[in-house]
């Protein structure tokens, strides 16, 4: 399904009202930001509001209303659930008993068209007004997010309850392959998983989990590195909310005894989100993980990932040179994979071939070759990379070092003259190195053709609306290393709670890192085989900041908070 985003453009440049030049910078702007292109093409003053409006109405054959101006009367408004309105970015402006027309700013495809017409129950004809006035409209009309979760579960339940797909007391029912596939697809159902997507994509969550218990079905999401429930439907939907996704993820329903990975791409409150799906059997049923990948949320952008200047500054220094290995390490969720993405953005030009071998692909970006590994069939990294040697790269990606095989294709790809990219879970960066040598790598392979090793972390950031100073008492010192004079007296902070942070006193995370760059006297430590802690000692010794003083450095700057940095440091 081609996004907005991607058919806005084309129509625009169709219609001469951009060229071709302009039209490829913003595809890159959008791909970068995840801002919509028809926001950036106001941005850039390309086209006024009115064109923008005009273009739309003129693709869906639509009139265009002034919704900021209308009264929507009560029958209108009910027409369609404010749950759909929401998910869709759509408002009603008029309905006649059997067709709602639809307010959109969107240049919304047939199948999505098709999908609202499904879940509301009605003929869909559609209307074109602008962004802002639409979701205005929306908050007015609807009032609260938080009312509507509650009232789809039971509307859900009722209504596969009177269509006799499924039943609180016999889930038994619904083993039967015809019976499941129905309930999945049946509307309440849609409607439900519909409004569990959006929800997440608003608390900006990066996983989504569901999951069957004996006598609950739990969902969950994960917000800045921290879960949070939310209102749990009754136990006996679990199996068609799961097969729900399980559908629209592409996956198999009736197989329910082996894990299976998928993907999903879903407009959700006018913008197009990636889902990554994992399922994992249970006693009680399948355990469903999405990985929400929000480009609008993650930045790709080197310079935005909260780099201190002076490491900035080193680490772009080492991912232009024209050979060798760059490792990123740190623990599951520490933003490894973005970090990256970031370099390889950077190195995106066209003078230079880019592959990677990942499991899965996280993000598409164009101008990268992006393989997908998988082991299911025999596409192993090992095979992968040997194939990345015969198509003459310049800078390959490998998702994981996590073998014998893998570390030595990465070291002979790097020292014939390319630049590898890679990760490892290791605690600090210089248990890379050791890690490496217990994996049974030769030292003198490793110090040869390692260039750097950069550690990171995700800590979460105090939220800005709540941000409460206090002084620090001596017990913190210490428990941080500080003496008063280091703080210079300087205060620390918290955040006190509020609506705008569910009441967590954080919002959002940002990175902290440290880097081993291999010079001479590390190398030599390497080729002796020495132990992590020799190794990194050196290191400090050499320059290096370790991960407990780069999170000690955001405390000093108010970024976050001193569990935090006691908590990942």
């Amino acid at each position: 399904m081609a996004g907005y985003s991607d058919l806005f453009l084309d129509e625009a440049v169709n219609a001469g009202l951009v060229d071709a030049a302009s039209a490829a910078d913003i595809k890159e702007e959008h791909e970068r930001t995840g801002k919509p292109t028809r926001e950036l093409v106001l941005e850039q003053g390309l086209m006024d509001a009115d064109q923008v409006l005009d273009l739309t109405a003129q693709y869906l054959g639509a009139e265009r209303v002034d919704i900021e101006h209308m009264t929507i009367p009560l029958d209108v408004q009910q027409a369609i659930p404010g749950s759909v309105a929401r998910m869709y970015n759509v408002m009603p402006v008029a309905f006649d008993g059997t067709t709602v027309t639809l307010a959109t700013c969107e240049m919304l495809s047939p199948e999505v068209s098709d999908e609202i017409a499904f879940v509301t129950g009605h003929d869909v004809l559609l209307a074109v007004s602008d962004g802002e006035s639409i979701s205005a409209a929306i908050a007015r009309y609807y009032g609260a997010e938080d009312t509507s979760m509650q009232d789809v579960i039971s509307s859900m339940e009722g209504e596969l309850a009177e269509s006799g797909e499924i039943s609180a007391e016999s889930g038994a029912k619904t083993e039967d392959l015809a019976n499941v596939e129905a309930a999945a697809n049946s509307r309440p159902v849609v409607r439900f998983v519909n409004l569990v997507l959006y929800q997440a994509v608003q608390d900006r969550a990066s996983d989504i989990h569901f999951e069957p218990f004996e006598n609950e079905f739990k969902i969950r999401y994960r917000v800045d590195g921290a879960l949070y429930e939310m209102a749990p439907p009754p136990r006996h939907l679990a199996l068609p909310v799961i097969s729900r996704l399980k559908v629209i993820s592409g996956l198999n329903i009736a197989e329910r005894r082996i894990p299976q990975d998928g993907r999903i791409q879903l407009p959700v409150g006018g913008r197009m989100i990636d889902f990554r799906v994992s399922t994992l059997p249970t006693s009680f049923g399948e355990s469903v993980v999405l990985r929400v990948l929000d480009r609008s949320v993650v930045s790709l952008d080197l310079e935005n990932i909260g780099m201190p200047d002076d490491l900035y500054h080193d680490f772009c220094e080492d991912i232009a040179k024209p050979n060798g290995i760059v490792v990123v390490t740190g623990p599951t969720g520490s933003g490894k994979t973005t970090t990256l993405y970031s370099a390889l953005r950077r190195l995106n030009k066209i003078e230079n071939k880019l592959l990677t071998a990942e499991e899965p692909v996280e993000y598409d970006i164009d101008g990268i070759v992006q393989v997908p590994i998988n082991e299911a069939i025999g596409v192993t990294f090992g095979k992968v990379l040997r194939a990345f040697l015969r198509q003459d790269p310049d800078v390959i990606m490998v998702g994981e070092i996590r073998d014998l095989e893998t570390s030595e294709i990465a070291i002979q790809a790097s020292l014939t003259g390319h630049l590898v990219f890679s990760t490892l879970h290791t605690n600090d960066a210089a248990g890379a190195v050791t890690r490496l040598v217990d994996m049974g790598v030769e030292p003198f392979l490793i110090s040869s053709t390692l260039q750097a090793v950069l550690g990171q972390r995700l800590v979460r950031t105090i939220c800005t609306n709540c941000k409460t100073e206090y002084q620090p008492t001596p017990e913190i010192l210490k428990r941080l290393g500080l003496t008063e004079k280091q703080t210079g007296g300087r205060p620390f902070y918290y955040g006190a709670g509020c609506s705008y942070c569910n009441q967590t006193g954080y919002k959002g995370r940002r990175g902290i890192y440290e880097y081993l760059r291999v010079k001479d006297p590390i190398r030599d430590l390497i080729n002796l085989r020495k132990p992590t802690l020799v190794i990194r000692d050196k290191a400090v010794e050499m320059g290096m900041r370790t991960l407990r003083e780069d999170g000690i450095r955001c405390i000093l700057d108010g970024y976050t908070t001193v569990e935090e940095v006691l908590k990942y440091t």
